[in-house]
C-alpha cells in the first residue's frame, strides 16, 4: 500500500522538539485532552521494563524479527539507539488514519523526515524553549547530569532546533497552558477543512440542502 495515499480520514501529526523544550509533556496533556487522537506505539528491540505493557508502551520483538520487518519495508521510520532499536509501523498508522482517528507521532526530526517523504501529507509540529537559557535551566533542573553532559546536550539541542523550519507548525513553549492550546488548536484547525467536515456533517449537508 502506498502509505502516501492514506490521508483520507484522520491526520497524521509529527511532533518534534529538542530535549528540554517539554515535548512530552505536552503531547500527554493532549492525548489526555482530546481523545480522538492517538500516539503510535512503536516496535522495539529493548528489554521491556517494571510496569510496562506489550502493545500499550511499545511492541517488544527481537532483533531478528525488526530487522525482517525492515527488509520487509515495515515500518514508516527507524533509528537504533544505544543499540537498541526503535520503529513506527505503517501498517498501524495507516489503519488508525483511516478509521477516521488523528495519530501523532513524537519523534526526532530525521525520523520526521522520513515520515514526511512516505507520507507528504503529514503535518510537521516544532517545539521550541523561549530562550537558551531556559533551555539550559530546564536541562540543569533534572538534577540527572553533570556539566560536560548537560553542555553536550545543549550542543545537540541546538542542531535539532536548526531544523525547526522542517515543520509546518512552530510552537514556543513559555506558558505550558498556552503552549498546550496552541497545539490542541493545529489539531482541531486540520479538522475544520471542508473535506473533513463534509463527510463529518454529510446527513446535516444533505438535510439542509434538500
Amino acid at each position: 500500500m502506498n502509505a502516501s495515499n492514506t490521508h483520507s480520514g484522520g491526520t497524521l501529526f509529527t511532533v518534534s522538539a529538542p530535549s528540554g523544550a517539554g515535548k512530552t509533556s505536552l503531547v500527554n496533556a493532549l492525548l489526555a485532552r482530546d481523545k480522538h487522537i492517538k500516539a503510535s506505539v512503536s516496535h522495539t528491540t529493548r528489554a521491556m521494563r517494571p510496569g510496562e505493557a506489550d502493545g500499550v508502551d511499545y511492541y517488544f520483538v527481537n532483533v531478528e524479527t525488526f530487522e525482517s520487518k525492515i527488509r520487509q519495508g515495515k515500518f514508516l521510520e527507524y533509528a537504533r539507539v544505544f543499540e537498541n532499536y526503535y520503529g513506527t509501523s505503517t501498517a498501524w498508522v495507516e489503519k488508525t488514519l483511516q478509521s477516521g482517528t488523528d495519530v501523532i507521532l513524537e519523534i526526532d526530526w530525521q525520523g520526521a523526515h522520513q515520515v514526511h517523504q512516505l507520507m507528504p501529507h503529514a503535518q510537521g509540529i516544532f517545539i521550541l524553549p523561549p530562550s537558551r537559557q531556559a533551555l539550559y535551566e530546564r536541562l540543569r533542573g533534572r538534577g540527572q547530569d553533570n556539566n560536560d553532559v548537560i553542555e553536550q546536550r545543549m550542543q545537540e539541542a541546538i542542531s535539532e532546533m536548526s531544523h525547526y523550519s522542517d515543520s509546518q507548525w512552530l510552537i514556543v513553549n513559555d506558558n505550558f497552558e498556552q503552549a498546550l492550546g496552541e497545539l490542541w488548536g493545529v489539531v482541531n484547525t486540520l479538522r475544520l477543512g471542508t473535506q473533513k467536515q463534509q463527510q463529518r456533517y454529510q446527513h446535516l449537508l444533505q438535510d439542509l440542502l434538500t
